[in-house]
């Protein structure tokens, strides 16, 4: 064990803030990509994609999160230091995220599938390979682009003495939710646009790009399992690391269906949604990340340390009676003050001018501070459950709770809308 001079609090919050700003940049980016791309053809006709949403952004983060939670906590156990064990622990860490991708990708797009069968009452196989293909590709494509990044990011951080903690997580999820969604909007209407008929009978389409895509990916697959298995930093993760993965992508689809369900219903719920959901989920993984890096440094798997429980009362761990208390004050105060910038400035660049009114701003910011602190308690209680049943938290831990982040930023958000809605004050009602 390993341990460091702990950290001041004004070193700690300059580090966070930072990315978290520019990680918010990233969300409002995703939001007006959302709210552009929602009349394409491909979103209007089929249905599931807006199911894929949550569930590839969410997949993203839990992937790219939990390799950032990872190589940070390997940083600060002085991991890092040789270049040999660098390279092994990047080329393990990212052959076994694009694993974890094909399949999970493959996994949520069949749930994708089952709910458009029954939104629509039939079953449509061009659509089914269109589902497929784009989640594979987006997938793929944007963990594969963010590792490289988060590898870079970790890797500056260590040797500049910035705790990686801090900053990789953030910056993992600030371009990645813009990626996805623009990747996932631009394959899917290509995809669409190809399977549509092309001769006048319409009975002439052409499969031949999702089933070659599918084709590349799935041969790709067995390569990608024998590099993990044979790396040590990673061979472990491939056999016990899927339950947390597979079942954090049904929590993300919920809160997928949500939004296909309230994006026709309140206009600007798309814009905001990736906001609330992204914002919640950078904070809660900064938290978690410094949790498990901290009892991986003080404590053995399965013994916590001294004065430390599993359950602890809500305030302890958000103000005062608990170390992670400290910076769980911090991530608070950013989340108001973050999203309130962050709801004005996006309304500003998706309306033309500022259009949000008072009980709007309100209701927003009591919803999302909500999402926020849920999700800090919830996160308290689950690394240090997951630490002593003896299972790594950075692997364990983050895909729920990003994924829960996901789900209760979408129902609080739709809820947030729905109240407004009753009195006759939904965003954007006072546009001329």
């Amino acid at each position: 064990m390993i341990l460091k001079k702990e950290e001041r609090w004004w070193n700690t919050l300059m580090q966070v803030a930072v990315p978290f700003f520019i990680a918010g940049c990233g969300t409002i980016g995703a939001g007006l990509v959302l709210g552009t791309v929602k009349d394409w053809d491909v979103f209007v006709n089929v249905s599931a994609i807006f199911v894929l949403v949550p569930s590839l952004s969410g997949l993203k983060g839990n992937l790219d999160m939990c390799l950032a939670s990872r190589l940070s906590t390997q940083a600060n156990l002085g991991n890092m230091d040789s270049t040999k064990e660098v390279i092994s622990m990047v080329v393990g860490n990212i052959s076994l995220v694009q694993v974890q991708a094909i399949v999970a990708a493959t996994v949520v797009s069949i749930f994708a599938i089952v709910i458009n069968t029954i939104a629509d009452g039939t079953v449509n196989g061009n659509y089914i390979l269109l589902i497929l293909a784009s989640a594979v590709f987006t997938a793929t494509t944007t963990c594969f682009v963010l590792d490289f990044v988060m590898v870079l990011v970790i890797y500056a951080s260590h040797k500049f003495k910035v705790n990686p903690d801090n900053v990789a997580t953030p910056l993992a999820a600030s371009i990645g939710d813009i990626v996805s969604n623009s990747v996932l909007a631009v394959t899917a209407q290509y995809m669409y646009e190809q399977i549509q008929p092309h001769n006048e009978d319409k009975s002439e389409v052409s499969l031949w790009q999702p089933i070659v895509l599918m084709c590349v990916y799935y041969c790709m697959l067995p390569m990608w399992v024998f590099v993990v298995w044979r790396n040590r930093y990673t061979k472990t993760v491939l056999t016990t690391g899927w339950t947390p993965v597979i079942s954090a992508l049904f929590i993300s689809g919920i809160g997928g269906i949500v939004l296909d369900q309230a994006v026709d219903q309140y206009p600007g719920y798309e814009v905001f949604q990736p906001i609330v959901n992204g914002i919640g989920g950078n904070l809660v993984c900064v938290q978690s990340s410094r949790l498990a890096t901290h009892l991986h440094q003080t404590a053995i798997p399965g013994v916590l340390p001294e004065n430390t429980r599993i359950m602890e009362w809500p305030w302890k761990t958000w103000f005062f009676g608990t170390p992670a208390a400290k910076v769980a004050r911090m991530l608070l105060v950013l989340a108001v003050l973050g999203q309130t910038i962050f709801m004005v400035v996006a309304d500003v660049v998706y309306q033309g001018i500022v259009t949000v009114q008072f009980a709007f701003g309100l209701t927003y910011l009591v919803c999302s501070l909500l999402q926020v602190m849920v999700l800090l308690y919830l996160a308290y209680v689950f690394i240090h459950l997951m630490w002593k049943k003896k299972k790594d938290p950075d692997n364990a831990a983050i895909p729920y709770l990003t994924a829960l982040g996901d789900l209760l930023g979408s129902v609080f958000l739709g809820l947030a809308f729905f109240i407004l809605s009753m009195f006759g004050m939904q965003y954007g009602n006072n546009v001329q």
